[in-house]
């Protein structure tokens, strides 16, 4: 997928693909006052639902299932349409996954770097 953009355009993820910007995930080692658990990923979140730019820390137990790129770098976010159609010919990083009731996810690989697509079941 090569091509070229100028400073001033935004990427076609957002603007052609129809993606939209949901938050970015940041790899942290310490815990964090508040954090809630997600037991069957076995990691933990906070911040999401109180930064307005959609920051959110995670920390991984030693025997959280993810991928090692995912639990060491940070990742952005975006909302799609259609998760299975916007995987389609994309790298992905292990298999799609229901993180939360009403919310499947699937982490791809772009240029050595993470990015969650994340479906919300109506």
């Amino acid at each position: 997928m090569d091509y070229l953009r100028k400073e001033h355009e935004m990427p076609l993820a957002t603007e052609e693909w129809g993606w939209k910007y949901h938050h970015i995930g940041i790899p942290v080692k310490d815990p964090i006052p508040g954090e809630r658990y997600i037991p069957h990923l076995r990691f933990y979140v906070k911040g999401f639902d109180t930064s307005p730019f959609g920051i959110e820390f995670m920390r991984f137990e030693d025997d959280c299932p993810l991928d090692e790129l995912i639990k060491t770098v940070p990742h952005i976010a975006f909302v799609v349409p259609d998760l299975n159609k916007a995987i389609k010919g994309l790298e992905l990083i292990g298999e799609p996954n229901f993180p939360m009731d009403g919310i499947k996810v699937a982490m791809i690989k772009h240029n050595g770097a993470p990015i969650e697509l994340m479906e919300f079941q109506q």
